[in-house]
């Protein structure tokens, strides 16, 4: 940001002489950054839709499908996998939406509304993620102890408690405390991947609602 800043010094300092030109040229200053921030936003999205793609081709075989069945869970996670696909490859098409909005402003207020459009962009991809992640999560856990190979097994040390209340209460709040370190592993993620260009976005905001002013 430090040509930002060295331009704004050098738009108040000259402010009275030539106003009209140095506010220009600073909005093409913002215009510029941000639509660099937004691209790289669409193409992070690309790539990570490639590695999770490329990942669950990898990891996918025969055993796993049998498991999948075993715990009733194959045409749940079927329906679920072409969801998420369909959402997904959806966002691609907003980030890359959201990315020719901002390159091809003619104003500092449609500017700043483009840049609205991309933090609630940002915002609904993240928190889909992360719903489809806890979804997923769940079911899988539900599944493993009810069908899994081990689920004869818990039923039995169920049984043979005296308080088997307890004892499913504790599986419960054992599954959820996994899936919300897990949910928070992928928020962190996130907040790591996107939070830098998210601020950065933030501050050309705040740049432009002073041009505004």
């Amino acid at each position: 940001m430090k040509e930002l800043d060295l331009l704004k010094k050098d738009w108040k300092a000259r402010e009275g002489n030539y106003p009209k030109l140095d506010k220009d040229a600073l909005y093409a200053l913002i215009l510029k950054r941000s639509s660099s921030i937004v691209k790289w936003l669409y193409y992070i999205s690309i790539g990570e839709f490639v590695f999770w793609t490329a990942m669950s081709f990898l990891t996918h075989d025969q055993e796993t499908d049998a498991l999948m069945r075993e715990m009733h869970l194959f045409q749940f996670i079927r329906v679920l996998s072409v969801i998420n696909y369909i959402v997904l490859l959806y966002f691609i098409f907003l980030f890359y939406k959201n990315y020719k909005k901002v390159s091809f402003t003619a104003s500092s207020k449609e500017l700043i509304e483009g840049i609205l459009k991309v933090k609630k962009t940002v915002s609904q991809y993240v928190w889909f993620n992360l719903g489809i992640l806890g979804v997923s999560l769940l079911a899988g856990f539900y599944g493993l102890i009810h069908y899994g190979p081990g689920a004869e097994k818990i039923f039995n040390l169920a049984s043979e408690k005296e308080n088997s209340l307890g004892f499913w209460l504790l599986i419960t709040v054992s599954c959820l405390v996994l899936i919300g370190v897990a949910l928070g592993v992928l928020w962190g993620f996130y907040k790591l991947l996107y939070g830098i260009l998210l601020r950065k976005l933030k501050a050309n905001h705040k740049e432009l609602l002073k041009l505004e002013a």
